[in-house]
């Protein structure tokens, strides 16, 4: 089976009247692909997050790898992914059949990229996070004393 092709989005900035590559990165890769002046494109448009959430998602991540026990030797990222399937937030759902077994769900982990995934959702998911924690791993702590503990390693 084969894993269908993402598309690439390649950023622009806003200027007075229409948009514009962000970079000289984004203009030879807009070159790259054939576009040129005056061609009629198909966009869709997202805004960046906040990059500050991001480092804190990363946080959680090396949060737990350094304090919980079960996430010992694994990286922030790998962390951040077992807790999207543990916590079963931030995932896409597919059913397959195990012979033997019959229809089971299998999830997959989003991409938290800052153009694979918008805000809100990113939001939700990192609080998700926090939530999966308090309850799985520490419980009687609140999960937003899992985010402050994050926050503080953020400045690191």
């Amino acid at each position: 089976m084969t894993t269908p092709k993402r598309t690439e989005r390649i950023p622009l900035r806003v200027v007075k009247g229409g948009f514009q590559p962000a970079d000289q990165s984004c203009v030879a890769r807009l070159r790259d692909k054939g576009f040129r002046t005056g061609d009629l494109v198909f966009v869709e448009f997202k805004k960046p997050r906040n990059p500050g959430f991001h480092r804190l998602a990363h946080a959680i991540g090396r949060l737990c790898a350094e304090n919980i026990e079960a996430f010992e030797g694994m990286d922030a990222h790998r962390v951040l992914k077992r807790l999207q399937i543990e916590a079963q937030i931030g995932c896409d759902e597919m059913a397959i059949i195990v012979p033997g077994v019959g229809k089971c769900l299998h999830l997959i982990p989003r991409s938290l990229s800052f153009e694979s995934m918008d805000e809100a959702d990113f939001q939700e998911t990192v609080k998700g996070f926090c939530r999966h924690i308090a309850k799985q791993y520490w419980q009687g702590m609140e999960p937003e004393k899992v985010e402050q503990m994050a926050q503080a390693m953020v400045g690191e």
